[in-house]
């Protein structure tokens, strides 16, 4: 049996691809909570995300998040979800870890826009029970309060304007993403021939 940290902290994303403000958010939240680790969680298919778009497949996007906390004591890459397949649901993923980490306090990292949507989560009421939030601001979103029920701390993060979805566009573009993306990840992207044009 595992020897339980104090307190572990939840990061799930897609991380299509993983960014320098995703490493930004996780290490503040991280010191800021005084958390023995932050789990950086690849989503396998994400549920609140139904755009059409085809995802990069799970395991170029977990070698991206091992690339990217390669060197950063604290940030762990975590493939609990790509493992168990299916949908990638919260509960479910906290329900593994207090298997693996019995006592251990969970928190989970959430943006700032996620938060009025926290009631359409899978079985809320159980998940609102055994985790705290971290709830990080996102650019242009009013702050709102939880859902009644939930615990959840603020935590200031400096402001970034990189999303994802913009970097998928400059890389299949053939555009630069240096100091958007880490160099590790740069370089597992253009190994795994990853984003490329007309992909």
């Amino acid at each position: 049996m595992n020897t339980a940290p104090a307190r572990i902290g939840i990061f799930g994303g897609t991380f299509d691809p993983i960014h320098t403000a995703h490493l930004e958010v996780a290490e503040s939240v991280r010191q800021a909570l005084g958390l023995d680790r932050m789990l950086l969680v690849v989503a396998n298919q994400p549920w609140q995300k139904e755009d059409g778009r085809t995802l990069t497949p799970a395991e170029d996007r977990y070698a991206m998040v091992e690339a990217a906390v390669e060197g950063r004591p604290g940030l762990e890459p975590c493939r609990l979800e790509i493992d168990r397949g299916g949908p990638s649901y919260t509960i479910d993923t906290v329900r593994q870890l207090k298997e693996s980490y019995p006592g251990a306090e969970l928190i989970v990292v959430v943006g700032s826009d996620v938060v009025p949507g926290l009631t359409t989560w899978r079985e809320e009421p159980a998940l609102r029970d055994e985790v705290t939030l971290a709830v990080v601001g996102r650019p242009g979103v009013t702050p709102v309060e939880p859902p009644p029920g939930w615990r959840a701390v603020t935590v200031p993060v400096a402001p970034f304007d990189v999303s994802s979805t913009e970097l998928r566009r400059r890389l299949e573009a053939g555009g630069e993403v240096q100091g958007l993306v880490p160099d590790a990840v740069v370089r597992c992207i253009g190994q795994r021939g990853l984003y490329a044009t007309g992909r």
